[in-house]
């Protein structure tokens, strides 16, 4: 279901000529220096495409022939087509142990070994000569004598490719490139694999329809140390019947590029919050307005405008009561997959289902729970990171309770209780940081923020709805002298 959904996603975001996404066999790709060279193959420049974005500096993004997953021990064999990193490209590596030299010294062979077994058409194409002329002469080492590259050296395996002098467009993006990339896309032989296999023809589980499954799925990481969604580690007990790694799951090619590119997509875009250990993507059936509306009820708003999240929640309790939602969105499906990072493979923490309507009760419902009087300074609906970062301790994120923000975020998607952890956490940092002293007794005062304080009235609030206590009445906004429990 989780895949069959990724891929309508990406079915309807490749139906949107405005959106972007990549076509099957290519994927967007940030490349930070691209080598400018002549027709001829002798170098021109090392050019540096990155902008200032906030306070890091971001590379220009091209549309390039799709990556190659890299696995086992000789991995390096896998090359991309017309673009790798660094160490590919220039058999480059900051290291002088003997283990890294020899690895670099591999992958710079098998990168020339690549454009050796390009057809001989393809070789004919002035791009593609000029990158094969150029290796043939001093390129590689007036590339490292150049002035940006040092620049190159501190972005770890910093990715790069080709560009012919008065083109706008590296390499891989010209025509007869593309074209040969796309005529690659069903073939039946995995080309620059680790072993020179076979696909095998197979009913896709996601389609339901015949096609050449793939026997190894792209990346779709959320962190450094995860990195696939469907993973099979071969002979380490699932293998069955002879089929090996991804074979044990079959999934078309097609739709293998599909669902990656589609959770990519979303891994990259707005339609996603990371707090803690978990990272959450949202998407509808169709283009909706709570869709784009989500990270500005969750994210902590920019600084020049603090006001955005209020007011996305202003509107999202308005239409909630005027049933704005249900009146245009009320059969559109909602999903909403919350993921964390495993040593093996990407962890599913959880994978909820609704419609629109009832997507957006559960969020409203959240914001009125957490309601409470406050200065007149603060914001008026706390994002859910100020909210967790208020239980961690020094405040900082990385020191979030493990499993915590999954937790939380599943209690509001299925409007349950709050996780009793997030209200142990709370009054366990109030007691924990003393804020001042009594000025009649002395003594240390607890420090009740603003967020511990709306957790407190939000988890017990939900404790007793849902557990049912007919003798006990739920917490008010302000202060309720007529309360007489304890």
């Amino acid at each position: 279901m989780i895949l069959q959904a990724l891929k309508e996603y990406y079915d309807r975001k490749a139906d949107d000529l405005d959106s972007g996404i990549a076509p099957e066999g290519f994927e967007k790709k940030e490349i930070p220096f691209i080598v400018v060279i002549e027709e001829n193959g002798s170098f021109v420049t090392l050019e540096d495409t990155r902008e200032q974005e906030g306070k890091r500096l971001v590379g220009k993004s091209f549309l390039l022939p799709r990556s190659k997953t890299r696995t086992g021990q000789k991995g390096y064999e896998t090359t991309f087509l017309l673009w790798d990193h660094i160490g590919y490209l220039f058999k480059f590596t900051k290291s002088d142990e003997p283990r890294e030299l020899e690895k670099t010294t591999n992958q710079h062979r098998s990168w020339l070994r690549s454009l050796e077994n390009l057809p001989a058409d393809l070789k004919q194409e002035p791009g593609v000569g000029a990158v094969l002329a150029f290796y043939q002469g001093t390129g590689v080492d007036e590339v490292q004598l150049a002035a940006k590259w040092q620049e190159c050296l501190k972005i770890p395996s910093c990715n790069m490719t080709f560009r012919l002098a008065g083109d706008s467009d590296p390499v891989p993006c010209r025509p007869a490139v593309k074209a040969y990339q796309s005529s690659l896309i069903h073939s039946e032989e995995e080309p620059d694999s680790e072993e020179k296999t076979q696909s095998i023809a197979g009913r896709c589980l996601v389609t339901g329809k015949v096609g050449n499954i793939a026997r190894i799925h792209a990346y779709t990481p959320i962190s450094k140390d995860s990195k696939s969604f469907v993973a099979f580690q071969r002979n380490s007990g699932y293998d069955s019947y002879g089929k090996e790694q991804c074979h044990n799951a079959p999934v078309s090619k097609a739709a293998e590029f599909a669902y990656t590119t589609a959770l990519n997509t979303l891994l990259k875009s707005r339609q996603r919050l990371l707090v803690g250990d978990a990272a959450t993507v949202f998407w509808s059936a169709r283009k909706t307005q709570l869709e784009s509306a989500i990270p500005d009820f969750f994210n902590e708003p920019p600084k020049d405008d603090p006001g955005r999240g209020t007011r996305a929640v202003t509107a999202l309790l308005q239409s909630v009561k005027s049933g704005a939602y249900s009146e245009t969105d009320k059969n559109t499906r909602f999903y909403v997959l919350g993921l964390s990072p495993n040593s093996a493979r990407i962890s599913v923490r959880f994978w909820k289902v609704g419609t629109v309507p009832e997507m957006a009760d559960h969020f409203a419902r959240h914001f009125e729970d957490l309601r409470i009087c406050h200065s007149l300074k603060e914001q008026e609906h706390l994002s859910l990171f100020r909210l967790l970062v208020s239980t961690a301790s020094l405040g900082k994120p990385e020191n979030i309770p493990p499993n915590l923000a999954g937790e939380t975020i599943r209690a509001i998607l299925e409007g349950q209780s709050y996780p009793q952890t997030l209200l142990q956490a709370a009054i366990r940092r109030i007691r924990a940081e003393q804020a001042r002293k009594d000025s009649k007794t002395g003594k240390s005062l607890p420090n009740v923020t603003y967020p511990r304080a709306a957790l407190i009235k939000g988890c017990l609030n939900r404790s007793i709805r849902i557990n049912n206590h007919e003798s006990e009445e739920e917490i008010t906004v302000s202060l309720d002298k007529e309360n007489k429990n304890i």
